[in-house]
């Protein structure tokens, strides 16, 4: 019994089960084949239902309008006979006569609801419903005499068309029972749709002895799959006998896959421990995973690379490793990760080992390395320059294009606070990376250094973490600005080492910050004085900015950036 369960269901691996192919498409081919045909039987019913209404509707339209005509006739004579009573039985009479089924009824109600006559199933009503009532007594007072309606005899819904007489005051009803209109449909239904369950029932048995034969290798497929799992180890399929189809393709395929697999663990072991390699064959997983975690996010860009590239082909490659190589040397000996490398852009990542030094603190010192090995490698193509210089007295136009495209100047942001960190990707292709929008920020804080000629910028957050622990360094604010994408202002920083700063320096930054803060306020004339005072290159940002001109109205001290 659990062999021909398993046949049908599949098996458990690792706790999930594996349904078989041929029972799915069997399972799909069924349900579709039964839902095809209801839906095909109900639509097609709904339609002649609605033909039916319709045709019914006219049936019982001429039925009132001769009973209409036969009442104008009665009222005719009761002016000469007087009896109302014998009027009202012959109105009855002639009713019934046009009767087709047991349900069927005609009658005429005053506006008041009382009932002049009625002819139907029972001999009398207590009542005519209400609400149906009112409905045709409004459409009265807008000018419409007759219609169609629905309404509720004795608790039994009916279907009925109406129309006003004027001689006797009342509106003149003939109505079919609903249930006994839709009983005879209802039926028909019952009976199509058994005959669709019997004949679905025999193509789902041919069907699925001709799907069993044609995919009657995928079970030996997946078994021989199965048992391979179970031994851990990979073997060919055995494909003899099966037909040039798809299925036979895939089994093929397999075997070459198989002998390739085997190969190439046969070369990854040649590069990895036997351990490593082991638990790659046996586990067959690629966790796709992360975490947040408040880290903090250093990024560094070259500057001028396009011109760089264009002027020194595919050696750029060359100048890349170079500073590279010494610049993750330093952020590695920092505690930093390397991100990504995309060309001249240089993502680290602070943080992600517990007990490291304040990141913050790190990713600064980090990032003044950084500009150490660009500037040692500077000074060294300027020595090579020197020495060619000295040899042949000058250099070429194409040699100086190629000094000046050596010369590597970068910049530096940094931001940090909660992000998502851990490996994204697919089975196929994941890398470990760190997303959020400090991310972008610290982006977008490189970009801010070619701006205030700084050679490093940082947020608050980073500000805020290195001096709660340390006091090597001063943070000048720069400014608050909005950097674009952002809808906020933000201030921004420029780390100085304590041990560069002496007198003069200092008065500088006094004098930026007195500018600053005036700057904040509107009070740019007086803010441009201060500016002035300082000898710092980033000072002469605002003085471009302000220069001859008064504060915006509604003025709130950000600067909007309309570049990255």
């Amino acid at each position: 019994m659990q062999d021909i369960f398993e046949r049908l269901a599949g098996r458990k691996i690792n706790g999930v089960r594996v349904v078989p192919l041929m029972t799915k498409i069997i399972f799909i081919f069924a349900a579709f084949l039964l839902v095809s045909n209801f839906f095909s039987n109900y639509i097609n019913l709904v339609l002649n239902r609605g033909e039916q209404a319709r045709l019914l509707n006219q049936i019982m339209v001429k039925d009132l309008n001769d009973l209409h005509l036969f009442a104008s006739r009665q009222a005719e004579l009761l002016l000469f006979t007087g009896d109302e009573d014998l009027a009202r039985a012959n109105m009855e009479a002639s009713a019934a006569t046009r009767f087709e089924f047991e349900g069927s009824l005609a009658l005429a109600v005053r506006p008041d609801g009382s009932v002049l006559f009625f002819a139907g199933p029972v001999d009398q009503i207590g009542s005519f419903d209400s609400e149906a009532l009112d409905q045709m007594n409004d459409r009265r007072t807008e000018g419409i005499l007759d219609g169609s309606f629905n309404f509720q005899m004795e608790g039994a819904p009916q279907l009925g068309v109406y129309r006003w007489h004027n001689e006797w005051n009342a509106y003149f009803v003939r109505a079919e029972q609903e249930s006994e209109f839709l009983a005879r449909s209802r039926q028909i239904f019952l009976q199509i749709s058994i005959l669709i369950v019997l004949i679905s029932l025999v193509c789902l048995v041919v069907g699925v002895i001709i799907i069993r034969y044609i995919l009657r290798f995928v079970p030996i497929i997946t078994r021989a799959i199965m048992a391979m799992q179970d031994s851990q180890e990979l073997n060919q399929l055995d494909m003899s006998g099966a037909p040039n189809d798809d299925v036979t393709y895939l089994g093929l395929a397999f075997n070459s896959l198989a002998g390739t697999i085997d190969n190439l663990m046969n070369i990854f072991k040649k590069f990895v421990a036997r351990d490593v390699a082991s638990k790659a064959y046996e586990e067959r997983e690629i966790r796709l995973e992360g975490v947040q975690r408040d880290l903090t996010v250093l990024f560094t860009d070259i500057r001028s690379f396009t011109f760089m590239t264009e002027t020194l082909g595919t050696d750029i490659i060359k100048l890349l490793n170079l500073h590279y190589d010494q610049s993750i040397r330093h952020i590695h000996s920092h505690n930093g990760d390397i991100g990504s490398i995309i060309g001249d852009a240089l993502l680290a990542v602070f943080g992600t080992m517990k007990g490291d030094e304040n990141k913050s603190y790190q990713a600064i010192r980090s990032a003044y390395l950084l500009h150490d090995v660009a500037s040692s490698l500077r000074s060294k193509m300027s020595e090579k320059r020197e020495e060619i210089i000295r040899k042949r007295g000058s250099l070429t136009d194409a040699e100086q294009r190629v000094y000046e495209a050596v010369l590597i100047e970068i910049g530096v942001g940094i931001d940090g606070g909660m992000v998502f960190y851990g490996n994204i990707g697919s089975e196929e292709r994941m890398v470990n990376t760190v997303i959020g929008d400090n991310v972008n920020s610290s982006a977008r804080l490189e970009g801010l250094t070619r701006f205030y000629n700084v050679p490093v910028i940082v947020s608050e957050y980073v500000k805020n973490e290195v001096e709660r622990d340390f006091a090597d360094y001063v943070f000048m604010e720069l400014d608050t600005v909005q950097v674009k994408g952002k809808t906020q202002g933000k201030q921004v920083y420029w780390p100085i080492e304590r041990s560069r700063i002496d007198e003069a320096f200092e008065k500088d930054i006094e004098a930026y910050s007195e500018g600053l803060q005036l700057y904040y306020e509107g009070k740019w004339a007086d803010s441009t004085r201060a500016f002035k005072r300082c000898g710092l290159k980033v000072a002469e940002v605002f003085t471009r900015r302000m220069s001859g001109q008064r504060a915006p109205r509604n003025w709130n001290g950000v600067w909007t950036m309309t570049e990255k």
